[in-house]
């Protein structure tokens, strides 16, 4: 008999309880229900494993582990499959154009089965990018007692000449190199071969381990979730106290939105920028507070950034891996430092039941000989390195990831290409050249469909020796490995009409990450004419999912949500 309370089955009493309920019963059975298990809290958890990346490979073997933590807390678990799309193995061709959509269809299908089924309480155990915001979406929307599992990060490559540590972000660039004649055929396979030795996400502060480290901040997962290697032993038991802390997440009925407060998100802002965090957190904590019902917008990046510096010094502008970082101590150090700073919201609650601050009370310093997290007397740099820009090419906004150490400001003249494919192929061919600034439109939300990350053309430019001479931006995003002069999220997008629509070659821009403006230096008749003669394109798709998400999705300003004129 379980020592539960009843109202932790708020929603499984409704699916198993009563002779009426015997259909149900009936199908339970044969899944692994005995008759005991009826009489306790379900625990959904959803699984996100497949062998379409590494980033996911080994998810299966952690939610049984999650699995045995909810069971052995007294609750009857049930685990179920969704979808992930792999942006490393997607990257550069038209199969990117699905990445972001999967975080829908993620936050979609975990809602779909944990309401059809009754579930009372769930975890989550996610591993690529997008896995990890469709996931808290769904918990949000649920507002079920649940915890985010990240899967963890992956251990580095070992080059075998150089015996360096490299990663995907180091074959992309590799592929510029190559292009460049820095690299001939077989170093590009050698790196190749080596980047990716095994299970877990991409291993420096991109998007995967920017947004496990926003969630934990968030106080969505357990204490250190998000600095744990994929195949330790200590992931694992990440796991399986997820499964007992949604237990007694129902014992004392705390909620995701009880969790997931304005401040919560604050505090999830100040610890990305204090990481060196990916540009899709903006996108990503947009859409989780869209589904938490709480107000947040582009202009709180640049509220928080002023007062938050840059500590960590961790790829792709760093120089060392999430690795690094968990050997050290991960995260809690880091939020310690904050909070004692005053620069954390100390009493927002979490999935231990206690607060950010009663979590961090014991943690200690970091190491004195490390150097991967610097002291707040000696930032990488003093404010963010989000910047959100505005002006006449960006009147809805557009987010940048300027780290200081290719400069805060950039002009030059626009080369202009319809679609990445177009882009990457004028780089690799040494088209582009010092002193442009690379325009890719139609890339957005809507124009995309689906906004691509633009890691490969970014990677190129990198590879080819141009960081501190080439400037690109798009309508589309970037990949948290992605680092340069880089300005994406562009709004309105050009398949809306906006001005980076009308941008013509030789057309002078300008970046300027102090004063927070992306500019188009023609005159303001000249843009006015050129917007009123604008003709929108035919639609790429006309059916199926991508069609569907061109026809519902906000702005990247908004977040780029599906659910939100329903």
């Amino acid at each position: 008999m379980s020592n539960v309370p009843d109202h932790t089955r708020k929603h499984s009493s409704v699916i198993h309880d009563g002779p009426s309920r015997a259909g149900a019963r009936s199908m339970l059975r044969p899944v692994g229900f005995s008759e005991e298990d009826f009489k306790k809290p379900v625990v959904g958890i959803a699984s996100l494993w497949s062998m379409v990346t590494p980033c996911n490979m080994h998810i299966d073997k952690l939610a049984v582990e999650a699995e045995a933590g909810a069971n052995a807390a007294g609750g009857k678990a049930i685990i179920f499959g969704t979808i992930t799309v792999s942006d490393g193995i997607s990257m550069g061709t038209p199969g990117m154009r699905y990445s972001l959509v999967s975080r829908e269809v993620i936050a979609d299908s975990i809602e779909t089965v944990s309401g059809g089924e009754g579930f009372d309480g769930i975890v989550t155990v996610g591993g690529c990018d997008k896995n990890m915001p469709g996931c808290i979406m769904a918990l949000a929307r649920l507002n079920r007692p649940g915890v985010f599992v990240y899967g963890g990060t992956i251990l580095p490559g070992i080059h075998p000449d150089t015996k360096k540590e490299c990663d995907v972000v180091s074959v992309y660039e590799a592929i510029g190199q190559h292009a460049a004649g820095k690299v001939d055929d077989a170093g590009l396979k050698k790196i190749e071969a080596c980047a990716i030795p095994g299970p877990g996400s991409c291993g420096g502060m991109y998007t995967a381990n920017t947004m496990a480290s926003a969630i934990e901040a968030l106080g969505m997962s357990l204490p250190n979730s998000s600095a744990q290697i994929a195949i330790s032993a200590e992931k694992k038991a990440d796991c399986r106290n997820a499964g007992a802390a949604v237990l007694e997440l129902l014992k004392r009925d705390i909620k995701p939105r009880d969790i997931m407060t304005r401040k919560a998100f604050e505090n999830a802002i100040t610890v990305t920028i204090a990481l060196g965090g990916s540009t899709n957190a903006v996108l990503h904590l947009l859409a989780v507070a869209h589904s938490c019902g709480v107000k947040l917008s582009i202009d709180d990046f640049t509220k928080i950034g002023k007062r938050v510096p840059v500590l960590a010094d961790l790829k792709p502008s760093g120089k060392y891996g999430m690795v690094h970082l968990t050997r050290i101590g991960g995260l809690p150090p880091l939020m310690k430092v904050l909070l004692d700073a005053g620069l954390l919201h100390g009493d927002c609650m979490t999935v231990t039941g206690k607060t950010i601050a009663e979590n961090l009370k014991n943690v200690g310093a970091y190491p004195t000989d490390q150097d991967v997290v610097r002291p707040l007397s000696n930032p990488i740099k003093k404010d963010s390195h989000l910047r959100i820009l505005y002006g006449n090419l960006a009147p809805g906004g557009a987010v940048a990831k300027i780290s200081g150490k290719e400069g805060l400001q950039f002009s030059g003249k626009a080369i202009v290409f319809e679609g990445e494919e177009k882009a990457l192929d004028a780089i690799l061919a040494g088209k582009v050249k010092a002193g442009h600034v690379v325009v890719i439109r139609n890339e957005g939300p809507v124009g995309g469909p689906g906004m691509r990350e633009m890691l490969s053309p970014t990677s190129a430019i990198m590879g080819r020796g141009l960081g501190k001479d080439v400037a690109l931006i798009t309508d589309g995003r970037f990949s948290g490995g992605s680092h340069g002069f880089v300005v994406g999220h562009i709004t309105p997008e050009a398949a809306k009409g906006g001005p980076i629509g009308v941008i013509k070659n030789g057309d002078p821009i300008t970046i300027d990450a102090v004063k927070n403006e992306l500019t188009l230096g023609i005159p303001a008749k000249d843009l006015k004419a050129r917007l009123k003669a604008w003709k929108p394109k035919k639609p790429k798709e006309t059916h199926g999912v991508l069609a569907k998400y061109a026809h519902t999705v906000t702005s990247a300003s908004e977040g780029a949500v599906t659910d939100k004129y329903l």
